[in-house]
């Protein structure tokens, strides 16, 4: 079905010889031991600690249990003992004697601690993003923030944007209110996205209702994802089958005739197959005037398991979009507008945002001694348009703003396919967990653009600076710069990375990939054709000394690159056409701290820089130089677990001090970068009160900053509330109830310019009853 499935059998051979090559060590072969980990049901326990121990109680090896809840150790010949801990279950203990033979260890079944209808866990998953290989989150040498679905749930996110209001490094951008944007350690993108850590760029807006985890990873990562990423990457990790049945369906309805319907079931259609559906519809206005939205979403998935050594697991997903487009206020005087915030700028009636989005994936996985070969395809259309009207500037006197409108569509089919084998090895005392890996992939892009002709054929229109709401004639035809194009971009690509375990105390990680992006582009309305291919090479290497088991101290060095065409490479012309790839490098340093089985602490310091920025010849006006820069220095300090069994917490705090450091064409030297707050901090606490009642309060601060580059419209700094209870009314039904914004407190979440300015929302209220059955 997919041709580069085969690559995978290309390959077993190849690893199975370097996998069978023990003769270089003189003392017993280390011989792989295998099992799994099971909560009472049957189902897998995912992150769950296994060790292995000498009779003098010497640990000698330790790992994860992974997304199955199988685990594997490498152990020499002997009698050992097994030590599986996860967290809210009570540990196991288990002899175990290794022979000349491969093991399998029985599975083990842990019992939930105590006994509580609803019982809180957060085990620390292994990280295959990050590092593509089992890591424990501590011993990744960069700063990760990861949210569960147990997070996703509680605070009753719905989208990207929701997901990092509780990231430290990271803020959502307005995006023009029709499509995920974030903006990460000070540099926006609104393609680093990765869905199961396949590209996922086109612009559009992503749900949650399918998802298992959200991984945020900051800093350049282009090692295992490729070009982009210059500020780090958000990857969905997606729900799959399991081994036992699953019922679960999520009622919610709020404030501003908000409703929200999401179901999961999951079947075993046999001893090899399981089965798994995901759904999702939602209806909804907004406390902005005339704005609603309308989405439905499903995604079945198919897992085949005929043993340890093989899995295969094919998905699809259905998203589709509508809802109005809204670009928010203008501005007056370097500030936002005194308007009401619930203030819509056009004529909602003709402003429109349509997505849909098909995403089919395969993974193939495949156990070969002590490799694992991983070969993931995805396929995915993309289409999308919205039609929007624009606000501008106002007039001295604060009595009209101007408005324009435009409108776009955009056409993707992305095909990615991605193979990895990882092998665990020995070089004398030194333990190696080599990744190799390469990737390929098309995508075909056709943009068309047109611009809005008012009744007397302007491109613009004044209306009252208090009433800008309007209801007026308008079509929409191509005007002298708008896009009509067809882009075709190859990639290309190989990488490989060693996580060397020298001792006990340090570790220490090294790689590189190189990748080969071309890119064609051709211009419908003039008939130019351009290409422009880049060769790109992306090393990465860490240093992580371990003073205790339970904390790593890293430093760490990452590098990516952008291609001129941008992120979403929708234009090219003849002057970028010549210019090289702008270049990201990142300094970082820092420590993490599992405080006790439950609770992690972060902290981290990085230097990031932006270099090939383009920028204005001073000697000639007319060309394109490559000089400018951007530098983003920061701290970043992250809590995520549970003090006690009953107190969760999630959050941090970020300093961002990011600045032009030499002109640009869009800032001179000196400028602070839009959108980027010096402060930003957050904290969620959720205690459970009794065995069914819990509570929670989130607090979100953020200091001033600026809307754009130019540094004239200035955003003040706000603090906000949210609010949560749960009742639990058996063991298989909850209410919960969110409040969102508290306090009401004034404020405006983001821009896209200086006139197109979001407020942020009142207080809210959403009520949901979760069951499961």
């Amino acid at each position: 079905m997919y041709p580069y499935l085969l690559i995978v059998w290309v390959l077993t051979p190849i690893v199975t010889v370097s996998a069978q090559s023990p003769s270089v060590i003189s003392r017993p072969a280390e011989l792989p031991v295998s099992g799994a980990v099971l909560d009472p049901s049957g189902a897998p326990i995912i992150g769950a600690n296994v060790t292995a121990n000498t009779d003098e109680k010497r640990q000698v090896a330790r790992t994860l249990s992974d997304s199955r809840g199988e685990f594997t150790l490498m152990l020499r010949p002997g009698t050992y003992v097994l030590r599986i801990s996860a967290d809210g279950f009570d540990e196991v203990r288990h002899g175990l004697v290794v022979t000349d033979e491969r093991t399998a260890a029985p599975p083990v079944v842990l019992q939930v601690s105590g006994v509580r209808e609803d019982v809180l866990v957060q085990a620390r998953e292994p990280i295959s993003s990050s590092t593509k290989a089992p890591t424990a989150l501590r011993d990744v040498p960069q700063s990760v923030t990861m949210i569960d679905k147990d997070q996703i749930r509680d605070q009753a996110m719905a989208s990207i944007a929701d997901v990092v209001r509780y990231v430290p490094g990271i803020s959502a951008h307005q995006g023009e209110n029709n499509r995920d944007d974030v903006i990460i350690r000070g540099n926006r993108s609104s393609a680093d996205f990765f869905v199961n850590g396949v590209r996922d760029d086109v612009q559009y807006y992503r749900d949650l209702y399918n998802v298992e985890r959200i991984e945020a990873l900051k800093g350049p990562n282009a090692l295992l994802f490729g070009r982009g990423g210059g500020g780090g990457v958000v990857n969905r990790v997606l729900k799959e089958p399991q081994v036992q049945p699953l019922r679960a369906v999520t009622m919610q309805v709020g404030s501003f005739q908000n409703g929200r319907v999401t179901a999961d079931f999951g079947q075993p259609l046999g001893p090899a197959v399981s089965f798994r559906v995901n759904g999702m519809v939602q209806r909804s206005e907004s406390f902005r005037s005339g704005v609603t939205l309308k989405r439905q979403g499903v995604n079945p998935t198919l897992t085949f398991n005929p043993g340890s050594q093989l899995r295969v697991t094919a998905s699809y997903e259905f998203l589709q979009d509508r809802r109005v487009a809204d670009r928010g206020i203008t501005s007056f005087q370097g500030r936002p507008a005194a308007v009401d915030r619930a203030t819509f700028y056009g004529d909602p009636g003709q402003s429109a945002v349509r997505a849909d989005a098909h995403l089919a994936s395969a993974l193939v996985e495949r156990q070969v001694g002590v490799a694992t070969i991983r070969n993931r395809t995805l396929a995915a259309g993309y289409d999308r348009f919205y039609q929007n009207f624009v606000p501008g500037a106002a007039s001295p006197d604060a009595s009209l703003v101007t408005l324009s409108a435009y409108n776009n569509g955009t056409k993707r089919n992305n095909l990615f396919n991605q193979t990895d084998v990882v092998v665990s090895v020995h070089t004398g005392p030194i333990r190696h967990a080599l990744l190799t890996g390469i990737e390929v992939g098309r995508q075909r892009t056709d943009n068309f653009r047109q611009t809005g002709f008012f009744a007397d054929g302007a491109t613009t229109l004044r209306v009252p600076f208090d009433h800008p709401t309007i209801s007026a004639p308008l079509t929409f035809r191509q005007n002298a710069t708008d896009a009509d194009n067809h882009i075709d971009t190859h990639v290309a690509a190989a990488f490989v990375q060693d996580q060397m375990e020298l001792s006990r105390y340090v570790h220490l990680l090294a790689g590189a990939r190189i990748d080969r992006f071309d890119l064609r582009y051709t211009n419908r309305r003039t008939g130019d054709s351009l290409r422009r291919a880049d060769n790109l090479f992306s090393p990465r290497a860490g240093l992580i000394i371990k003073p205790v088991p339970t904390i790593s101290i890293y430093g760490g060095y990452s590098a990516s690159h952008l291609p001129s065409s941008g992120d979403q490479f929708s234009s090219l012309t003849t002057v970028t056409q010549q210019v090289k790839p702008e270049h990201f490098d990142n300094y970082e340093a820092g420590a993490k701290w599992d405080y006790n089985a439950r609770l992690s602490l972060t902290a981290s310091m990085y230097r990031l820089d932006r270099t090939n920025t383009r920028s204005t010849d001073p000697n000639d006006v007319t060309r394109i130089v490559q000089t400018g820069s951007q530098r983003t220095k920061g701290v970043e300090v992250g809590v995520n677990g549970q003090f006690t069994r009953a107190w969760r917490v999630s959050g941090g705090y970020a300093y961002q001090d990011a600045v032009v450091t030499s002109a640009t064409t869009a800032a001179v030297a000196g400028a602070r970068v839009g959108q980027v707050p010096r402060h930003t901090a957050s904290l969620w606490n959720q205690y459970q009160i009794t065995k069914r009642l819990g509570a929670a309060v989130g607090v979100i601060q953020r200091s001033k900053m600026f809307a754009t580059l130019d540094n004239t419209v200035l955003l003040r700094g706000y603090t906000s509330l949210d609010a949560a209870g749960f009742v639990s009314m058996t063991g298989s039904l909850r209410l919960q109830v969110n409040i969102d914004n508290l306090l009401n407190a004034q404020y405006f979440r983001n821009a896209d310019s200086n006139t197109n300015i979001s407020p942020g929302g009142p207080r809210a209220l959403r009520v949901a009853l979760n069951t499961r059955f």
